[in-house]
């Protein structure tokens, strides 16, 4: 508390006579029994204890029969006013700066509780306070006082937060008078000076490069004030890390003013100069750029302050709120010390997670509340991030009343218990209020909180677009308005801190400013050589030949290592059995799937690469097939037997996540953009759910690299198959991943042998943190999980290596009679070899697998075919309709493998889904495709 509150006498002195024996009844009700006490009463009981008369004696209980009457209705009816100031203030509080939304009082209006002025000036203060505000003496200087701070420039919704020790904290803030306390002087006169270089920026700009886009901020000016306040209370409270998602609106002046990133460096970028040659030399600016490069506004930063703290602003697409867990994922990324075996070290104090969204995307997309959910859960909490919503009242064109349905657009974040702060951005001092509140309110706490920064958008959509044809009235408010600039000025001509010369002084400095940065891009644009970037060399590399092979002693040992359980851990009985069977299987050559990804994640943690596994049900793995995490069968009790691999120098952890995909997937995509040196993996239920993350492989994963030059490795698994479980459960969609691959952005596989996954995996892992890192997309098995044509044997695992293509066995021994070559990918490649068997009466056929599709092994494959001299036919066989799967990717480099020779397709026709919903059907449809595939080329007379 401020110390401008002190103690007054008990609250039970309001009551006398039969007034207080009722209540002394009701206190001793309270002790058995207090849900059934009135509400108010009962908070008065928990705050003040048993009633007590102001000398201090202890009161007589009056009779049971004494009714309670007068002073005590109107005591009560001033509590529930009281409540009501506190509940619904907001509703009537000055948050607007063009007042252009009514401001409802009735429900905070004395009248509306029978109450008047002598009936509240009656009442003690401390009914209404636990440490009663100086210069309050009675009730009606109580409320009086409420409304003052419930209806100012900042406006609160606390009341949906569960916890009391919250909720008074939070009330303890408000009402000790820390929103009111005033700035310092030399503290005004910065805030003064900020805002002219904000404004001065956003009006050069705008007069210097005319037509340019920039999506101004301009409404929301005090933005740069909060994010100040912000990182300054963040920076006194030890934060090593701030990562910072928005959107594109307000993006360069953040940058600019909060990100340093130099005007002259700012202003060439709209003049198309070389930025590179206005970057500054001490280092702590840093900037990755791509070889197609993006639009300015889409771009981020990373600068270290004096303090060693490092703030980044993520790089973001147009759409809007899809940045939001990459940032999140980011910040965990901050958070977790991975460097130790076992499970990750987390320290959320570490890093810190800011939002800004703009108000009618906050309701408007799922993917925010998708971010909020995670705030609580083990994978994904950040501890707390601070969301600001720069809330201009307009959505493009569109007004607040079609935009949403709720009164503010912060009402989602309150189902998921987070205060929300409504502040005046017109307001500055409150502003900067604000900003160390919701700091000091997440490190206590550690929790999410909302600050609803209510501006308005001086221009339109972009500065070419015209706002009067849509929302004329707005924009005649708009007009008439002035600046924050010019009226926080004006505010401390009147309060006589500076003089109407000394503002104009300040604003004709920061303009000149602009002027000479921009003056000193004219004079370098000569020494621009106007080079193109281009893609790094390593990334050229198509094949990297990484060495994944594992020495057998040590694979021996890590096998026996994962089979031992802690002392009194019993598993399930049947799950007991199962991993006891790989015991058998590393020596009989049936390592399966799960086993040969779980020996490859030890040995890659022994290798000092940490690995983090998200994903719904990824833990078991929806397939019953991976048990990463073992439930004692008694207790519950979780053991993890990758935390207990001698020799291991990382963590790993495998999380089960929330019920998203595009929450998840841009969390993980952000996590293995900050620690690139971790193996993160983020796994589908099932294959096709990947649509539902779609904007983050078309905005982030795809083209990241080329559009901002920023690396991943992340590793997407998504179960794909074709086994008559209907279309849903059938295809990933790989060929939306392979129309996005271009330039080696990433690698699309479709193994079709757990030992080539493992080898698949340990190259993965080995390219982290080089030039020639990339994402890898795997078309993973279902069905394959435990077929014994898909296992690897031990040998395969300590000396191989990731095979690109693989050739069928037993098949193409004799040269001459090969007259047709079929490829394909993935799990209908082993339906082949089932049919096939050890070749006997396929003379005519030789079968490639491609594990690889992207980049294609168009040279190794060409190799192959050389080999056969009187091939036929060149036949791709796939499970996907024609339209789908990978034939209309790869149809182009067949014609030229296929080198005159009549290609062929096999497979299932166009169709508009992506499988029959029939078990039977399905059947059918894949015999015939797997007869057709093996058949002897049609002789031409």
């Amino acid at each position: 508390m401020s110390n401008n509150v002190t103690p007054v006498s008990s609250p039970w002195s309001a009551f006398a006579g039969p007034n207080l024996g009722y209540v002394m009844e009701q206190y001793d009700l309270f002790l058995q029994s207090p849900e059934e006490v009135e509400p108010e009463l009962a908070l008065l009981f928990q705050q003040f204890g048993a009633p007590v008369v102001v000398e201090g004696e202890v009161a007589v209980a009056a009779s049971p029969a004494a009714a309670p009457t007068g002073d005590l209705q109107k005591t009560l009816a001033a509590i529930h006013l009281a409540d009501a100031i506190r509940r619904h203030g907001h509703l009537a509080a000055d948050i607007y700066p063009l007042n252009n939304r009514a401001r409802n009082t009735k429900q905070i209006e004395e009248s509306a509780f029978h109450l008047s002025a002598q009936d509240l000036a009656a009442i003690p203060a401390t009914v209404f306070f636990k440490d009663v505000p100086a210069n309050v003496k009675n009730g009606k200087d109580a409320i009086d006082y409420l409304k003052a701070v419930y209806t100012d420039k900042v406006a609160f919704e606390y009341r949906h937060v569960v916890v009391p020790e919250e909720r008074d904290w939070i009330q303890s803030k408000i009402e000790s008078g820390f929103f009111k306390q005033a700035q310092a002087p030399e503290s005004k006169k910065a805030i003064l000076d900020r805002l002219s270089h904000v404004e001065s920026f956003e009006k050069f700009i705008h007069k210097t490069f005319v037509g340019q886009k920039r999506f101004s901020g301009e409404g929301l000016d005090t933005q740069i004030i909060l994010l100040d306040e912000i990182l300054n209370t963040a920076e006194a409270n030890r934060v090593e890390k701030v990562r910072i998602g928005m959107a594109h609106r307000g993006r360069l002046n953040v940058l600019t003013h909060i990100l340093h990133k130099p005007y002259d460096m700012m202003f060439s970028d709209f003049a198309h100069v070389a930025n590179h040659l206005f970057m500054p030399e001490d280092g702590r600016l840093e900037i990755t750029k791509g070889w197609t490069g993006d639009v300015k506004y889409h771009m981020g930063a990373n600068y270290t302050r004096e303090s060693g703290m490092k703030v980044k602003l993520s790089y973001n697409p147009s759409h809007l709120e899809v940045a939001n867990p990459v940032v999140l994922g980011a910040t965990r990324a901050t958070q977790d010390d991975t460097t130790q075996s076992g499970p990750v070290q987390h320290d959320s104090s570490k890093g810190l997670g800011i939002l800004l969204h703009g108000d009618a995307a906050f309701p408007g997309q799922g993917i925010v509340t998708e971010v909020m959910n995670f705030a609580k859960t083990e994978g994904f909490t950040t501890g707390g991030t601070i969301h600001i919503i720069a809330n201009n009242m307009i959505g493009f064109t569109t007004e607040l009343y079609d935009s949403r349905s709720t009164v503010y657009s912060s009402d989602p974040a309150k189902g998921y218990e987070i205060p929300v702060v409504h502040v005046n951005a017109d307001s500055p001092e409150a502003v900067v209020q604000v900003g160390q509140f919701a700091a000091e309110y997440r490190q206590k706490f550690g929790k999410d909180i909302v600050i609803d920064l209510i501006g308005y958008r001086r221009h339109g959509h972009n500065e070419t677009d015209d706002p009067t044809v849509t929302n004329p009235e707005t924009y005649k408010l708009v007009a008439q308005h002035e600046t924050v600039r010019a009226l926080y000025g004006a505010q401390l001509v009147t309060e006589g801190l500076v003089t109407a010369e000394e503002v104009a002084a300040v604003d004709v400095a920061a303009y000149a400013e602009m002027q000479a940065a921009y003056d000193h891009v004219k004079e370098m644009q000569a020494q621009d050589d106007h080079q193109q970037p281009e893609m790094p060399e390593e990334l050229k590399i198509e094949f990297p030949q990484v060495k994944t092979a594992v020495a057998m002693e040590r694979l021996t040992k890590i096998n026996d290592e994962l089979l031992v359980f802690e002392e009194n851990f019993e598993p399930q009985k049947k799950l007991g059995k199962i991993l006891e069977k790989r015991r058998d299987a590393f020596t009989s050559a049936k390592i399966d799937w799960g086993h040969a990804e779980t020996l490859a994640y030890a040995t890659i943690i022994q290798d000092g690469t940490p690995i983090r596994f998200t994903g719904q049900d990824a833990q078991r793995g929806t397939f019953s097939q991976r048990h990463l995490v073992l439930h004692d069968k008694n207790n519950s009790k979780e053991f993890t037997p990758l935390h207990h691999i001698s020799d291991a120098n990382a963590s790993f952890v495998v999380y089960n996540s929330p019920l998203t995909e595009a929450g998840v997937v841009g969390f993980e995509y952000g996590y293995s953009l900050e620690k690139s040196n971790a193996l993160v993996v983020w796994e589908a239920q099932f294959g096709d759910f990947a649509n539902m993350a779609q904007v983050m492989f078309d905005n982030f994963i795809s083209g990241a690299r080329a559009k901002w030059g920023q690396k991943s490795g992340l590793v997407m698994l998504l179960p794909h198959g074709y086994e008559g479980q209907g279309p849903e459960h059938s295809s990933s969609r790989m060929e939306r991943f392979l129309q996005m691959s271009a330039e080696n952005n990433w690698f699309v596989v479709n193994c079709s042998n757990a030992g080539n996954y493992y080898h698949l995996l340990r190259r993965q892992a080995a390219l982290l943190g080089t030039e020639g890192v990339r994402p890898l997309v795997v078309v993973s098995p279902k069905y394959l999980l435990r077929h014994p044509l898909a296992a690897a044997s031990a040998e395969q695992l300590a000396t191989g290596s990731f095979q690109e293509v693989i050739e069928q066995p037993g098949l193409g021994t004799n040269v001459e009679a090969v007259e047709r070559i079929v490829l394909g990918t993935g799990k209908v490649m082993i339906d082949l070899a089932d049919h096939v068997k050890n070749g006997e009466g396929f003379d005519h056929l030789h079968i490639i697998r491609v594990e690889q599709l992207y980049p294609f092994p168009k040279a190794q494959v060409a190799a192959i075919i050389a080999k056969y001299p009187n091939v036929q036919e060149v036949v791709w066989v796939q499970e996907e309709p024609k339209n789908q799967g990978s034939w209309n990717y790869a149809l182009e480099t067949l014609y030229e493998l296929a080198e005159g020779k009549k290609l062929r397709y096999v497979g299932r026709p166009t169709m508009s889904s992506t499988s029959e919903g029939d078990a039977d059907s399905h059947k059918a449809a894949q015999a015939a495709l797997i007869e057709a595939a093996v058949a002897e080329p049609v002789k031409v007379k």
